[in-house]
């Protein structure tokens, strides 16, 4: 809603991707995501909202490569992430445990590609010390503000 409101034309919802081989179309697939930015018809960035990293920092990862690959057009791919902590212990004791997969995130960064943006609303502390994590990983502000 706040990407509509400043004049991004984004949506969510379904782009089919063609599978093309020997330029004959085969079939195509269908990618579902979050926000899909769009101007005059062409997919401009992809991008997923989530509420953690935790089982799903991988799907996005493989989605970029395999919506880049099968289109053959390198379109910039982003994920939001609201946090990735977790409640710990029983009552009364409760505390706060780390979702996040720093290994995941750094081997797919670096062997695979590399996300385009991703942006936390509650960054953790390593994202902010380690090399490769603060390289990669901004706070929402940032979206808003610069990168978009």
């Amino acid at each position: 809603m706040i990407l509509q409101k400043i004049g991004i034309p984004v949506h969510d919802g379904v782009v089919s991707v063609p599978v093309v081989m020997d330029d004959e179309e085969l079939f195509t697939m269908s990618y579902q995501h979050d926000i899909i930015v769009e101007k005059n018809g062409d997919v401009r960035a992809i991008g997923s909202v989530k509420t953690s990293s935790k089982d799903r920092i991988d799907k996005i990862f493989i989605d970029k490569f395999l919506y880049n690959r099968l289109t053959n057009v390198d379109t910039p791919h982003f994920a939001v992430f609201l946090n990735d902590v977790q409640r710990k212990g029983r009552e009364p004791r409760f505390g706060v445990n780390t979702t996040f997969l720093t290994g995941h995130f750094k081997g797919y960064t670096i062997k695979l590609n590399p996300l385009d943006g991703v942006y936390y609303c509650d960054l953790r502390p390593n994202m902010l010390i380690d090399d490769i994590l603060s390289s990669q990983i901004c706070s929402l502000d940032t979206l808003l503000i610069e990168d978009i």
